[in-house]
């Protein structure tokens, strides 16, 4: 198995509709042990509960990725009572309604800094922080999740594809500069898949159908799909990948 014997941490798991759920299930079934972290203390239970097929799975709760304070406090505690990891992957991700719904144009300063905050600022933090902390293995890999709305204009994407390209910005500088140390870090840009932060998306269901007639493979991406790819990343087999975006949305983006 891909993973045997590895620690991986997954951020922002919510549902078993997300990607992140896809992708613990697969980093699972390749062998690895699986920390989360969550929002809110309220959800618990349900957390617990989502997790429960995962032998062995922690969960921490972890209200603001963006905050130095909290990340470190959260971190030190994974640390000291798992040790060193292996692998994380970040799949948080924010933007205001209201800046989704409306054209581009009317995004507030305070909506622009909340989504660069929470979509981009919070895998520079973590990734420091993981470092700082002396958290991770010799030879792990951090992992993050994009968007094609962040290279093309995709109609209620808007502020959210400004932050993913700042996001991906990051992936490359924080390649160099963590791969001084042996330190992978890729994102994966998934096809549109039909998730809770989905929906906040005007007329999502128009880019599903126009995946499927478009893309390649002429389907659209599933979570087990997504959550295959990242396992490979998370992986010795990927040693020589780093600062890339690997695209998983059946060839969409290849099409003129």
């Amino acid at each position: 198995m891909l993973l045997e014997g590895k620690k991986i941490l997954i951020m922002g798991i919510r549902n078993k509709w997300s990607i992140a759920f896809g992708i613990a299930k697969a980093c699972y079934d390749q062998g690895a042990k699986l920390l989360f972290t969550y929002m809110g203390e309220e959800n618990k239970d349900k957390i617990e509960e989502l997790i429960s097929e995962f032998e062995g799975s922690k969960a921490y709760v972890l209200n603001e990725a963006s905050e130095d304070n909290l990340v470190e406090e959260v971190f030190t505690k994974i640390k000291t009572e798992n040790g060193k990891i292996d692998g994380i992957v970040h799949a948080i991700a924010h933007a205001n309604t209201e800046d989704l719904h409306n054209d581009f144009i009317f995004t507030s300063k305070n909506g622009l800094s909340h989504a660069l905050d929470v979509s981009c600022y919070s895998f520079v933090l973590v990734s420091r922080m993981a470092k700082e902390l002396d958290m991770l293995n010799e030879n792990a890999s951090l992992l993050t999740l994009t968007y094609y709305g962040s290279t093309k204009v995709f109609d209620g994407y808007n502020v959210m594809g400004v932050a993913k390209a700042g996001l991906e910005a990051s992936v490359r500088y924080l390649a160099e500069n963590l791969g001084r140390d042996g330190i992978r870090v890729n994102s994966i840009s998934a096809g549109p898949i039909k998730t809770l932060s989905a929906k906040g998306i005007k007329d999502f269901s128009s880019i599903l159908d126009v995946v499927e007639n478009r893309a390649p493979l002429h389907r659209n991406v599933t979570q087990v799909e997504v959550g295959n790819v990242a396992s490979f990343l998370l992986s010795p087999m990927a040693s020589a990948v780093t600062g890339q975006i690997i695209y998983a949305d059946n060839g969409y983006n290849i099409m003129g």
